[in-house]
This record gives structure tokens, C-alpha cells and sequence, in this order.
């Protein structure tokens, strides 16, 4: 049995999505980040104190793209042989774990928990998005899925970032429609069953208790990380 740690945030969703589209039973437990990230029992499994943790047959696994190739790479889906196609989409993960995820996360941190208390902070995260944004609209510009012509842990990771574009307050700013390939990849990997179940799951908190873990969360605004 697969055990998984998580909360319904992008990282957290690229694992659900994952096990479904991998078919794979799975327990599921839902981690409050207001603070039980911070509990001795998670710490241990992750002294970083993020989620997901995916622990499989006694092996614990964390950070989201390692969770992904270790799922793929033992049941042997969503990650090509072949070396070039590998290698491929090992490189659109990592620019999702490096920049998308990051440079996204950050906007958020500025746009919403501050409130936009720094508008040129919040600015200078959503130009980068945005231009990230035009390097995924031309990686597509030429194939259906970010590593080529197959579905792969590659979209698995960036589609719940991309989502945000549509269910985030914050983020319907994003030129989304404007990068054309990359909103017909967005339309196209999110008529996937296993895409649109893996979202559900888990399901979100409330929204003011979700927004307040965030807050809390956040490092020099939230109470679980005080300055020293």
C-alpha cells in the first residue's frame, strides 16, 4: 500500500494525479499546513516540513519531482526509455520544479497572503511568470505534451500550476489565452479522467482555513516560522 501525505496544493496535486493515472491504490492523508507539517511524526518523515511525502512499501520519499520519477521509473509509465524522450522530460520537470513552481509560488506569497503590500515585488513575479509562461507556449509550440508526443510526469507537474490560471483569484491575470499552445495543451490534458480525479483529491479545506494555513505558512509573515 501507498501511503500519501498532501494537501490539495499544486504540489500536492501532482502526486494524486499521478497514482491515478498509474491506477495504483492509495491511502490518503490530508495535512492541515497550518502547522501539522511542523508534528515530530511528519518532521521525521521530512525535516523540510513540506508536503507531499509518499511512502511506498516502507520507502519515504519526498519532494515532488523525486516522488514522480520514483513512481514512474518502478511501475514503468510516464517516463519514456528511450534517452532522448527521458531526457526530455526530465528537463520540462525540472524547469517546473525550478521556475514555474517557484516563480508562481512567490507571486502568490506577494499577490495574496501580503495582500500586495509591495506592488513591485508582486509586479516583478508576475512578468517572470508570465515569461515563463512564453517558454512553455514554445516548447508546445511543436508537440501535444511538454516532452513530446506522449502524456508524461512532465504535464503531470506543471498542470496543476497552470490550473491556478482558472480557479485562483489571484492569478486570472496570466496570459493563458494568449500563449495559444499552451492553452490547447491545458485543454487537452485537462480532459484526462485521471487528471480532473487526481484534482479532488484531497479535497481542499475551506477556503479561509486553506488561505490561513497559507498565511501562517509563509515565512516572515506567518507565526510557524518567527524570526530568530
Amino acid at each position: 500500500m501507498i501511503d500519501l501525505y498532501t494537501d490539495a496544493t499544486p504540489n500536492g496535486l501532482k502526486i494524486s494525479i499521478a497514482l491515478e493515472e498509474l491506477g495504483l491504490p492509495y491511502k490518503v492523508h490530508q495535512v492541515f499546513l497550518g502547522g501539522e507539517q511542523l508534528a515530530p511524526d511528519f518532521t521525521e518523515m521530512n525535516p523540510n516540513q513540506k508536503i507531499p511525502v509518499l511512502i511506498d512499501d516502507g520507502l519515504v520519499v519526498t519532494e515532488s519531482g523525486a516522488i514522480l520519477i520514483h513512481l514512474a521509473e518502478k511501475f514503468g509509465k510516464l517516463l519514456p526509455a528511450e534517452p532522448v524522450a527521458r531526457t526530455a522530460t526530465i528537463e520540462a520537470l525540472m524547469f517546473q520544479v525550478a521556475s514555474l513552481g517557484p516563480m508562481l509560488g512567490q507571486y502568490l506569497v506577494f499577490a495574496a497572503a501580503w495582500g500586495n503590500e509591495f506592488p513591485k515585488v508582486t509586479a516583478r513575479y508576475f512578468s517572470e511568470v508570465s515569461r515563463i509562461m512564453g517558454v512553455l507556449n514554445a516548447r508546445l509550440a511543436t508537440r501535444d505534451y511538454l516532452a513530446g508526443n506522449e502524456f508524461t510526469i512532465a504535464d503531470i507537474a506543471v498542470a496543476p500550476w497552470i490550473r491556478l490560471c482558472e480557479i485562483h483569484p489571484a492569478c486570472g491575470g496570466f496570459p493563458l489565452n494568449q500563449n495559444q499552445h499552451l492553452k490547447q495543451w491545458w485543454d487537452r490534458v485537462s480532459e484526462r479522467p485521471s487528471v480532473w480525479r487526481g484534482f479532488s483529491i484531497p479535497e481542499p479545506f475551506p477556503v479561509e482555513k486553506q488561505f490561513e494555513g497559507f498565511v501562517k505558512a509563509v515565512v516572515g509573515l506567518g507565526d510557524l516560522h518567527p524570526a530568530e
